[in-house]
């Protein structure tokens, strides 16, 4: 797998050019896919989570003329939506379901197809989204390499393509337009300030890793690991193993971690699943809360719920909510106007201190 250089923090800020709209409100989760869900993540209104304020910046920008293609009226495009992993994931579950609230409050064609966490599937998905007619495509990658099959026939019909949450090993407003996600390196970090504060900078700790192929893990791991070694050389990371950003694997890989190392103090998941996982290992194991520090990513509603039941220190918000953004970028876009090629969403984070008083902003 080849690194992606972390986001610039000067990009977070360099969203769009004059004439976005700022402050966009994100739509709020749902616990499926149906219609009828949409409807109620759209009545739950403001979940108090926001991209980073738009503006212009020094960012580098993506235009029509650079990219290639026609300006296009998005009202009457139908746009395609690739989603990399099976409705289990509540982040997965609240991602789509912000595409397609957006999508019909536009009024807006949207095809969709989940690749059910199987890469191969996925570039035949994205294919398929094209010969259906997708004017424009919002991709959510399993993996950030092997897109040059899709890459090569999108640019054939100049078909524009934001990413949202990962990247992909492509060269923006060439291959694809925008890259809307989180600052994952700066995710990492706040991780480890956590870890710190929860541990007392010293002890051994564990890392369950993401799945491997994809610059989420490579980047949470990069600042995480950099952060204790600045901050804290009393910490030392003794235990790496990927959970797959599963339950279950964090659950099993756990479990064999308590086994071989039972003296350590903290665990940092990548993800919210994995870090539940590992909270079920604690608890068949015996151990009670607060025993071993875990420190999370996502900011799903059980693991926020899990501070307040004491067994997970902190969380790190990542936001899916990409709906309202991903079409504001293509509209932006297609009429013409310059985006940014890297937009970077604004995450919060939960504590002891909030994550009673913001459960409610958890998906």
């Amino acid at each position: 797998m080849k690194p992606i250089a972390p986001p610039r923090r000067t990009t977070a800020r360099t969203l769009f050019a004059t004439g976005l709209l700022t402050g966009l409100a994100l739509t709020g989760c749902t616990k499926s896919e149906d219609s009828s869900d949409d409807k109620a993540s759209t009545q739950q209104g403001d979940s108090g989570q926001q991209v980073a304020s738009p503006g212009t910046g020094s960012g580098p920008v993506c235009t029509l003329d650079t990219y290639g293609g026609k300006k296009l009226d998005l009202a009457n495009a139908t746009v395609g939506f690739s989603q990399s992993e099976k409705e289990a994931n509540p982040f997965r579950i609240a991602e789509t379901a912000s595409i397609r609230a957006e999508a019909k409050k536009r009024g807006l064609k949207l095809l969709t197809a989940n690749a059910q966490s199987q890469f191969s599937k996925q570039i035949s998905d994205v294919q398929d989204l094209i010969a259906k007619g997708a004017d424009v495509l919002v991709v959510a990658p399993l993996n950030s390499d092997g897109w040059e099959p899709v890459l090569r026939t999108a640019a054939a019909r100049h078909i524009p393509i934001v990413t949202v949450d990962r990247k992909i090993n492509a060269t923006a407003c060439k291959d694809y337009v925008s890259f809307i996600g989180s600052d994952f390196v700066e995710q990492g970090r706040r991780a480890a300030d956590q870890m710190i504060e929860a541990t007392g900078g010293k002890g051994d700790i564990a890392i369950l890793l993401g799945s491997a192929g994809n610059n989420v893990t490579t980047e949470r791991t990069k600042g995480f690991v950099d952060r204790i070694k600045a901050k804290a050389p009393g910490l030392e990371v003794v235990f790496q193993q990927t959970g797959e950003f599963a339950r279950e694997k964090g659950q099993s890989v756990t479990e064999n971690l308590i086994q071989s190392k039972p003296g350590i103090k903290g665990i940092y998941a990548e993800n919210d699943e994995m870090g539940l996982g590992a909270v079920n290992a604690l608890k068949s194991a015996g151990k009670k809360p607060g025993d071993v520090k875990i420190v999370t990513i996502d900011g799903t509603r059980k693991a926020v719920r899990g501070i307040v039941d004491g067994w997970i220190h902190g969380v790190i918000e990542s936001n899916p909510r990409f709906g309202p953004l991903a079409f504001q970028t293509l509209d932006t876009f297609t009429r013409g106007d310059e985006v940014a090629q890297d937009i970077v969403i604004k995450d919060s984070s939960y504590t002891r201190s909030n994550a009673q008083s913001d459960l409610g902003k958890a998906y």
